[in-house]
C-alpha cells in the first residue's frame, strides 16, 4: 500500500515545478552565500520579487529610465560601464535576466544587436523590446560619419548625448512604463516632470558653457564618433574622428591626414574616450601640438549603480556624465568650466535625490 505516499510525493513535486504568472516575470532574487539574512534584507528581497522588471542596455538609458520608474519597477542594465557597447556580447546571466523581463528598453539603431537578438530568443512571449533611439528619430534624421559611414548602413546611434534626445528618451520611457503599469501613471508623470526640469537645466547650462567658448574653438575632433547629435543641437562642428568604422586603430596614412586637418582647422584640443584607450591619439596630440582629454558617452562618473534607486553617488548619473563632459570641453576649448557648478547632478529619485 505505497500508493498514497507516491501520490503525495508527485503532488509536492508538481507544486514545486509550477509557477504563478507573478513568479515567472519578476526580477531575480539576489543570492545570499552565507544563508543569513537580516530582517531588513529579507524584506528588501521580498519587495524586489513583487516588482516588475525592466531590462535596459547602456548606463545612460538605465539611469534615465530608473529616474522615471522610481521604486515601483526594478530597472537593470546588462552592458557593463566602460565596455564597448557596439561589440558587447551578452553573457548567459544576461539571458537569464532577459528571460524574466516584463519590458526591454534598448537604444536600437544597430547599437546592441547581439543583446537584442538574445532578447528575442529568450524573452517571455508578451514582453516588448522597445527601441528608444529608433522611435526618436526618422531615417532622414540619421547621421552618418567617420565611425558610422553611409556605406555601412548603420547610423550613429549616440542620440542620448544630445539633451533634446535625452528628453525624448525620458518621455518614451514614461510612456512604456505607464503602458506596463497603468496604476503607476501619476507616479511616473510626477517623476517625468521632475526629470524633464533637470534636463531643461542641463540644456540651459550647456548653452551658457558653449557661449563661453570662443566661436573659433567650437570644433570637435574625437576618437570615437559620439557627439554629432549634441554638436548639431549646440552649434559645434565635428571635424572628424580618429577611430575608423571597423573600431581598429587608424592607419599611418589616416594619422598623417588627421594631423594635417588639426593644423589647418586650428582646433586646440582633441577628445579621446575612456572606453577606447589609444596610444595613437596621444601621438596625434603630441605631433599636432594640441591638448588631449577624455570625454564619455556611456560611462557614468565615479562608482555606483546606474539604477537611481540603488545609487548613493550624486555624480554617477546621466546628468553627472554630461556635467563632466562640459567641464572637459570648457577647460580645453577656452570656455568657463565654473558655469557647470550650477548643475544639480543628482537623480530625482533614490538615496541621493535632490530635495528641491
Amino acid at each position: 500500500m505505497k500508493i498514497f505516499p507516491l501520490l503525495l510525493a508527485f503532488s509536492l513535486g508538481l507544486a514545486a515545478c509550477t509557477k504563478t504568472p507573478s513568479e515567472s516575470a519578476v526580477a531575480p532574487k539576489p543570492s545570499d552565500a552565507s544563508g543569513d539574512k537580516t530582517e531588513s534584507s529579507a524584506a528588501k528581497d521580498a519587495n524586489a520579487q513583487t516588482k516588475l522588471l525592466v531590462v535596459t542596455t547602456v548606463a545612460p538609458l538605465t539611469n534615465i529610465a530608473s529616474n522615471i520608474a522610481g521604486d515601483r519597477i526594478q530597472v537593470t542594465g546588462i552592458v557593463p560601464e566602460g565596455t564597448n557597447s557596439h561589440t558587447f556580447e551578452p553573457r548567459p546571466s544576461d539571458g537569464d535576466l532577459l528571460a524574466k523581463a516584463n519590458l526591454i528598453l534598448v537604444n536600437g539603431l544597430d547599437l546592441e544587436d547581439p543583446s537584442i537578438n538574445l532578447a528575442k530568443a529568450v524573452k517571455p512571449e508578451g514582453t516588448e523590446i522597445y527601441e528608444l533611439g529608433t522611435n526618436t528619430i526618422s531615417r532622414d534624421q540619421w547621421v552618418f560619419d567617420n565611425s558610422f559611414p553611409n556605406a555601412g548602413g548603420k547610423p550613429n546611434p549616440h542620440l542620448w548625448v544630445s539633451t533634446a534626445y535625452a528628453e525624448a528618451y525620458a518621455k518614451e520611457s514614461a510612456e512604456q512604463l505607464t503602458k506596463l503599469d497603468p496604476e503607476g501613471a501619476d507616479y511616473y508623470k510626477k517623476n517625468l516632470d521632475a526629470y524633464l526640469a533637470k534636463l531643461a537645466e542641463l540644456d540651459r547650462v550647456t548653452r551658457e558653457v558653449v557661449e563661453s567658448i570662443p566661436a573659433a574653438n567650437r570644433k570637435l575632433l574625437t576618437y570615437h564618433d559620439s557627439w554629432p547629435y549634441w554638436a548639431k543641437q549646440y552649434g559645434f562642428e565635428v571635424i572628424g574622428a580618429i577611430q575608423p568604422s571597423d573600431f581598429n586603430e587608424p592607419s599611418a596614412q589616416d594619422v598623417a591626414a588627421l594631423i594635417d586637418q588639426i593644423r589647418q582647422t586650428g582646433v586646440p584640443a582633441i577628445f579621446g574616450s575612456e572606453v577606447f584607450p589609444s596610444k595613437v591619439e596621444e601621438q596625434i596630440a603630441q605631433e599636432a601640438n594640441v591638448k588631449l582629454a577624455n570625454t564619455s558617452d556611456d560611462d557614468l562618473p565615479g562608482e555606483g549603480s546606474a539604477n537611481a534607486m540603488e545609487n548613493d553617488n550624486p555624480e554617477h548619473t546621466y546628468i553627472g556624465m554630461m556635467a563632466d563632459n562640459l567641464r572637459i570641453l570648457a577647460d580645453n576649448l577656452g570656455g568657463d568650466a565654473s558655469l557647470v557648478d550650477q548643475l544639480d547632478t543628482t537623480n530625482v529619485v533614490g538615496p541621493t535625490a535632490s530635495k528641491g
